[in-house]
């Protein structure tokens, strides 16, 4: 059972006395916080990912400027939304174990906490594979009801985007997501481990003797969507889970 609120008996109401001597009421600090519960629980970050605060965010003497810079784009990101962003999110990019998901999360988290607002956490391919699991007729799910919620957060974060293996069927639900998302203004966090642009700006005649980018993962043309959709902020660095967060039974 619930424990009843000491100070307001599970009213949500508390009775205090002004400075004058006269009774009033104000609504309890408890429905704050049970409303900043069902929040965060309605955002579905993995318990992996629980801890990801932008106070937990740890910067050692040997971290790179540009996630020095990242977390300060993500704190003024926080301070600065909805006015001042309107409806632009960020691009985080970056190596694998550079902190990316955990910045993701942390702006996801800050702005539930103080700004109460409706988010979501989704890992990019098991949206899709949710996606394609409602197609099979025995079950019961249908793939507007996956990606109702999807469409409807207010602050969408999606991890690891360009992880599946591209293929015509993946950037067409790639692009029904973010086209939808972009005409109705949401706002998208989104994490990659591929580039934005190939070394040095070069083009796609040379793909072949390079790294794969972001647009070769979902498409050109869904590339320069999220340039419209999201501010680029580039991670750069070592490994911070090889480095700091190595398993270990000690």
């Amino acid at each position: 059972m619930n424990e009843v609120c000491p100070k307001c008996d599970g009213m949500g109401m508390r009775v205090f006395r002004r400075a004058d001597g006269i009774q009033a009421a104000e609504v309890c600090d408890c429905v704050h916080e049970q409303r900043v519960g069902r929040l965060l629980a309605r955002a579905a970050i993995p318990r992996r990912y629980e801890h990801c605060i932008l106070e937990s965010f740890e910067l050692p003497r040997e971290t790179h400027d540009s996630v020095r810079n990242a977390r300060r784009t993500a704190e003024k990101f926080v301070t600065v939304y909805p006015v001042d962003t309107d409806g632009r999110g960020l691009l985080l990019t970056g190596s694998i174990g550079v902190g990316k998901t955990h910045l993701a999360v942390a702006i996801l988290q800050a702005l539930i906490l103080e700004k109460g607002v409706h988010g979501l956490f989704c890992d990019y391919r098991e949206l899709l594979k949710e996606i394609q699991n409602s197609y099979n007729p025995q079950v019961a799910t249908t793939e507007l009801e996956i990606l109702r919620p999807v469409f409807d957060a207010e602050i969408l974060v999606i991890d690891e985007l360009g992880a599946a293996k591209p293929t015509d069927w993946v950037w067409d639900t790639v692009a029904h997501i973010l086209n939808t998302r972009y005409n109705d203004k949401r706002t998208t966090i989104i994490t990659t481990n591929y580039a934005d642009q190939p070394p040095g700006g070069g083009g796609g005649t040379n793909r072949a003797m390079r790294e794969e980018t972001l647009g070769d993962r979902i498409g050109e043309r869904m590339r320069s969507r999220l340039a419209e959709m999201c501010v680029v902020v580039e991670m750069s660095g070592n490994d911070f889970r090889r480095s700091v967060r190595r398993a270990s039974f000690a």
